[in-house]
């Protein structure tokens, strides 16, 4: 009997076009099937300890190399290519603070985007409006991707998607 087949399989969680892999994390830990309470059981599973904690942090120095990306993909049925798209290009820097946000992409999708946090990106592309740092309603910075679980702010509730109705044109 091999490693693979003693590893135990999660339920399957569909990623997201350009979904980053921190909010891809914290989707697949609370996904129902899984109910993983920490990145780090998630990391246990897949035999790569405390790193996707680093990962649901957008810490990504050292890289996730390719080893560590297949031994997740073995445990989520991701292939190992598809997980490295949800990371930032290699040679692209990326500023994992504050998080950034383009409210009315997530009205639209409601899901963290990890060109939001390309060092460079400052608006959306799509929209042409300045990405926002924090609520728009109380200033509370945003929390890390991977714990967006109702999709609004975690300290006076609003939603992130009625946000977009104050982010301006940049």
């Amino acid at each position: 009997m091999n490693e693979d087949e003693i590893r135990p399989k999660l339920g399957y969680v569909e990623p997201y076009e350009g979904e980053s892999i921190s909010h891809y994390l914290g989707r697949l830990r609370r996904f129902k099937a899984n109910s993983l309470p920490s990145a780090y059981s998630l990391g246990k599973i897949a035999d790569l300890g405390a790193v996707t904690g680093r990962w649901e942090k957008l810490y990504f120095n050292p890289r996730p190399t390719q080893q560590e990306l297949e031994a997740l993909a073995s445990v989520v049925a991701v292939n190992a290519d598809r997980l490295t798209e949800m990371l930032p290009p290699t040679g692209m820097t990326l500023k994992p603070r504050p998080i950034k946000l383009c409210a009315a992409c997530y009205a639209e999708e409601p899901y963290h985007r990890i060109e939001w946090q390309y060092k460079e990106q400052q608006k959306c592309v799509r929209h042409n409006l300045r990405l926002l740092t924090k609520c728009i309603n109380c200033e509370t910075p945003f929390p890390i991707p991977a714990d967006w679980v109702e999709g609004e702010c975690p300290h006076c509730s609003l939603s992130f998607a009625k946000m977009a109705k104050r982010q301006r044109r940049n």
